[in-house]
């Protein structure tokens, strides 16, 4: 029995190295598990259509919306693992487990990193007809009103939403949370000052700052950003475990052959060197993150935890 066992071991590490040799020898399915024209629709999708070149097949990318993103991410994690389904997912990925405590996959169980594409800011902004100079002016005026305050996110358990929530807790103040449909519709209340602040996406947010219908007072990240030179960063002002990067990446279900993980992250990595597309991606506002398929699920594990005491702490249920 153990020398059939080990032929069996043999004969299929040499069926999976002779079928990484040959992939992709078809079409690959991507799937976004978020709609079109979301942050994480628009970045995977630039990045997919010179990596399908760089790869010689097609990638097909597929909207596969519902329950925060959960239903198209179980589709790859119970997917074939023969490197033809992509998932592409964001930071939102390790928020999931604390909002939907019955999910059907594991993330750091049943999908493996593949590619890093870049990590972003989220920017907490407020109407221009508020008098907050400064994230310590606001803090103060919530502190001096309890319950005064409040925040809008484009849902429970989105990025936006945890970032206001990290930052409420690090500052020790009280604020209502307004979940809305979308993001065009938290930034008509907040310039309108229905709402007292958001914690925006970075490009989205930067056209309104210029135009000053908003006021920027804080990044989300731990260092400051080179769009905003002036706008402090957490730890700078002394909020501790307030920071929170939004991040986009690439995954594969988790029995995918290494071999194939590590092909398709090397041509992401040659694809993301490429100036135009380094480019392009700060346009969104979005900075290229070398990181490998390891130190990608190393992070989902690490903020997973993290995510289920802050959502613990605030009291966030779906």
């Amino acid at each position: 029995m153990s020398k059939l066992f080990r032929l069996l071991c043999v004969l299929s590490s040499m069926f999976a190295v002779a079928h990484a040799e040959t992939w992709p020898s078809h079409l690959i399915r991507a799937t976004i598990p978020f709609g079109a024209g979301s942050a994480t629709d628009v970045v995977p999708r630039l990045v997919f259509d010179r990596l399908a070149a760089e790869l010689g097949q097609s990638i097909v990318v597929e909207n596969r919306t519902g329950a925060g993103g959960t239903l198209g991410t179980a589709m790859v994690a119970k997917a074939d693992p023969d490197g033809y389904s992509v998932l592409a997912h964001s930071s939102a990925l390790t928020i999931a487990p604390a909002i939907f405590p019955d999910l059907p996959f594991d993330a750091s169980r049943d999908l493996s990193g593949a590619l890093m594409i870049g990590s972003s800011a989220n920017v907490m902004i407020v109407p221009a007809s508020r008098p907050w100079k400064t994230v310590q002016d606001f803090i103060a005026d919530a502190k001096a009103k309890p319950g005064s305050i409040s925040f809008g996110s484009v849902g429970i358990g989105s990025a936006v939403h945890i970032s206001a929530e990290k930052f409420r807790l690090a500052a020790g103040i009280e604020a209502t949370h307004v979940p809305y449909r979308g993001g065009a519709e938290v930034i008509a209340d907040l310039i309108a000052g229905r709402v007292d602040f958001y914690f925006c996406p970075l490009a989205t947010a930067l056209p309104l700052i210029h135009a000053g219908q908003v006021r920027a007072l804080l990044v989300s990240t731990p260092k400051r950003v080179a769009d905003l030179p002036d706008v402090p960063a957490p730890p700078e002002i002394g909020l501790k475990n307030a920071d929170s990067a939004i991040w986009f990446a690439m995954f594969m279900p988790a029995k995918t052959p290494r071999d194939i993980i590590s092909k398709f992250h090397d041509a992401g990595v040659k694809v993301l060197s490429e100036p135009a597309m380094q480019a392009s991606l700060k346009q969104l506002g979005v900075e290229v993150l070398p990181m490998s398929p390891e130190e990608i699920d190393d992070l989902v594990k690490r903020e997973t935890a993290a995510n289920m005491e802050v959502i613990k702490a605030a009291g966030i249920k779906q």
